[in-house]
């Protein structure tokens, strides 16, 4: 094959060359007097990322299952009751972890397609008057489903009820790529990784922990050794880590944070609607559903489509990889083979989105589906070319090359 194959999962996601090039340098020394001048900015310009001013980030060398178990063992004790929903694979997990690692979980099971449930959420807290519930647990974006949730309406919830619990979100794949505001919403931990967004190799995981957490740590019983927030508190403040941190995705971060905070989140986010909206369009077009159970769900960071009867979800991402060279997300657990997913994050353009709506088109019409072939990419394009401006995307992207 003469091209790399096109990638189009929804994590990990594509590199830019900016940020690959950063990465491509020789080792460095992680305990040098000079590594805490790179090291100090970057702890504090990656919370701005999550729109966090106080507070504080940790960079795990791990994925982002590390900072969810991070997150639990540093502010929770064993036998603590936390409110939790289960509506896709990455939600179920998180669910798994909180019950293996001792917490008492409530758990509302929700059908796969739709979202946190605010309504109930609400009714459970308010009933809560003993404040039992000590933390309050929220996928933003379930990248099984495709479905983003409402964390600001839980934190509504939350205050309504006039609830001290703790605030967890889970943003492996929504921060950096669909709006999330930390302080506004007083979330006090947020995962995320560095394969999502942030537009890097696998391999970091990100806790952004609120002043409210931190103190919660220090009553925190729980065992924990390497993700423990002592030993990243002690080590972080003066530039280094505990143990020997990943320097060169380090370096690529950088970068991305600096790619990220010059195209400005706003316009990320719009660029990540816009984007998504043409995926959808092209759905549409192919007489096909998403999985998410209604508009409010939609995520903008990936689509899981749900196949026609008679058509096998597996089939159309081995079509669309060993025929046409694209890499499509696989459905997971409850969906598996009744969707297939196109990531639509980090990035992404249009004309990059357009070979991957074409491949798809074409590894549909190969498994079965009848409908005219050029109509989804059409209604993309419609959409892309509708709606095309000078972005302040692609003059990031410009200044980003020039400075690589």
């Amino acid at each position: 094959m003469l091209v790399q194959p096109h990638l189009f999962i929804p994590g990990p996601t594509n590199v830019p060359e900016p940020v690959r090039s950063a990465m491509d340098i020789p080792m460095e020394d992680m305990r040098s007097p000079e590594f805490p001048k790179f090291t100090l900015p970057l702890f504090e310009d990656i919370k701005k990322i999550f729109k966090l001013k106080k507070g504080r980030v940790f960079l795990y060398p791990s994925s982002g299952t590390g900072a969810w178990e991070s997150a639990i063992t540093n502010t929770l004790n064993v036998g603590d009751k936390v409110l939790m929903s289960r509506f896709g694979q990455f939600s179920l997990l998180w669910v798994q972890m909180a019950e293996r690692l001792g917490l008492k979980v409530e758990l509302c099971d929700e059908e796969w397609g739709d979202g946190i449930p605010v309504e109930k959420y609400a009714d459970i807290l308010a009933k809560d008057t003993a404040h039992e519930i000590k933390a309050v647990f929220c996928t933003h974006n379930e990248t099984a489903t495709g479905v983003t949730s409402d964390v600001a309406g839980v934190r509504k919830a939350l205050d309504a009820a006039g609830h001290p619990a703790l605030l967890y979100v889970d943003g492996v794949s929504a921060v950096g790529s669909i709006d999330f505001r930390m302080d506004e919403w007083k979330v006090d931990c947020c995962v995320s990784g560095s394969q999502k967004g942030l537009m890097l190799p696998t391999g970091v995981g990100i806790l952004a922990v609120s002043d409210k957490a931190l103190a919660a740590n220090k009553t925190s019983k729980m065992q924990k050794a390497y993700f423990t927030f002592e030993d990243m508190i002690a080590t972080n403040d003066q530039g280094y880590f505990p143990y020997t941190p990943p320097t060169q995705i380090y370096r690529g971060m950088r970068v991305s944070i600096d790619m990220l905070l010059e195209e400005g989140l706003e316009n990320v986010f719009a660029r990540h609607n816009r984007l998504a909206t043409g995926v959808r369009k092209a759905v549409d077009a192919w007489g096909l559903r998403l999985c998410a159970n209604h508009e409010k769900w939609n995520s903008d960071t990936v689509s899981a489509i749900v196949v026609p009867d008679g058509v096998d979800a597996v089939e159309v991402i081995k079509t669309a990889y060993y025929r046409y060279n694209v890499s499509l997300g696989t459905g997971l657990n409850k969906v598996a083979g009744k969707v297939f997913r196109i990531g639509h994050i980090g990035a992404v353009d249009e004309v990059m989105l357009g070979g991957a709506l074409f491949g798809v088109e074409m590894a549909l019409r190969d498994c079965g589906h009848k409908f005219e072939l050029g109509s989804g990419t059409g209604a993309a394009a419609q959409h892309y070319s509708d709606t095309a401006t000078r972005s302040a995307s692609s003059r990031a992207g410009v200044t980003a090359r020039k400075a690589a």
